[in-house]
């Protein structure tokens, strides 16, 4: 049963987005005496896991996992190898991402947006902000004129920013109220989905606090969806609700937030976990920290197995020869370990807010 059915038998909405296998390849270095051949990169390899309409999933990993890839694999600026991508919209109809071509993947990408991480190197210095957060209007032919300039407007005032802004160049805003016009330009177009990648992590603590606040509020006035990239536990507990740990282009596991940082189930989480700063003094080396060896494996050739067992102090002779499939673990969690049933495994400490809201461990 997939997760529509599932979600269906229980009389739940069925996801707005389900990913079910899905590979991305890159052509690797080239081998061979006469340097003929070459290998192949998996940097997304068998991915699969559904977002729920109004939810915010956090994707998380060391840097080359293969979030942003999986990413641009949702939105369909990669064309993934294999696998599917199959977003419902509004009226129920499901489109595959991956076999979407000319119009109907144009029609999709106005209802699945993104946030790039770069507030500077993502605007275009020679356009002005009209140019740019109005440019997916113009380009779909959604509005020009006056109407242009009005949605523009309400959009700025939306994002915190001013209507008298709409004549400046990008040279002219700080870093935070850069990233305010790519929200801006990600969420003119009134999407359904917006995938945020890394889309706080190249700002200061105080600005990405603020960033973070303006997300939750857009999500509130937009009834918006999330996909949040990062690499920054701290962040994701603040702002998820339901966290995804990726490692090497595959899930380990996936969980609600609390239960993933009270009680991780894969020792690639627990040793994630054990890097997050924690802000009380009390608290701070009273928990065991992970080390890991540094020597991360190559996509190219990945570890037989379980691709974690050679940095993993639980690894037994199983873990070097099965690989684990991705399997319902404790209090409905998914993981990808063949001791997940049998380890105890270090968690954090979630601290709340007077709402009950889980507040970031340390902000940055």
């Amino acid at each position: 049963m997939n997760d529509v059915q599932t979600a269906q038998a229980r009389g739940a909405e069925p996801p707005i987005l389900e990913v079910r296998d899905l590979e991305m390849r890159f052509p690797g270095p080239k081998q061979g005496f006469f340097r003929r051949s070459h290998s192949e990169i998996h940097a997304v390899n068998g991915v699969s896991f559904s977002i729920r309409p109004g939810e915010v999933l956090g994707l998380v990993g060391e840097s080359g996992c293969g979030k942003s890839t999986l990413g641009r694999c949702i939105v369909g600026s990669h064309r993934a190898s294999a696998g599917q991508v199959l977003y419902r919209d509004a009226q129920g109809g499901v489109t595959d991402v991956v076999s979407a071509r000319g119009a109907t993947l144009r029609r999709l990408q106005r209802d699945v947006r993104v946030i790039f991480q770069d507030p500077f190197s993502s605007l275009n210095p020679r356009m002005t902000v009209m140019q740019i957060v109005g440019d997916p209007l113009v380009a779909t032919g959604t509005a020009s004129g006056s109407e242009l300039e009005d949605r523009v407007g309400d959009m700025l005032v939306k994002v915190g920013l001013s209507r008298e802004h709409m004549r400046r160049y990008p040279h002219a805003f700080s870093g935070g109220e850069r990233q305010r016009l790519n929200i801006a330009r990600a969420l003119i177009m009134n999407p359904r989905l917006v995938i945020a990648d890394e889309a706080v992590s190249a700002l200061d603590v105080s600005v990405r606090a603020q960033i973070l606040n303006l997300l939750r509020e857009l999500q509130e006035d937009f009834n918006l969806t999330y996909l949040f990239i990062s690499h920054d536990l701290s962040v994701v507990e603040s702002l998820c609700d339901r966290v995804a740990v990726m490692y090497l282009g595959r899930i380990a596991e996936l969980a609600d937030t609390e239960d993933l940082y009270a009680a991780p189930q894969h020792p690639y989480t627990e040793a994630l976990l054990s890097a997050v700063p924690r802000p009380d003094p009390r608290l701070r080396g009273t928990g065991r920290r992970v080390a890991l060896p540094d020597d991360f494996p190559d996509p190219a050739n990945p570890p037989s197995g379980c691709f974690f067992h050679t940095r993993c102090s639980y690894a037994t002779e199983q873990c070097t020869i099965e690989r684990p499939a991705l399997v319902p673990g404790k209090d409905g969690a998914l993981v990808s370990c063949h001791r997940a049933s049998e380890l105890n495994l270090m968690g954090v400490a979630i601290d709340g807010d007077a709402d009950g809201r889980p507040v970031p461990l340390q902000a940055g």
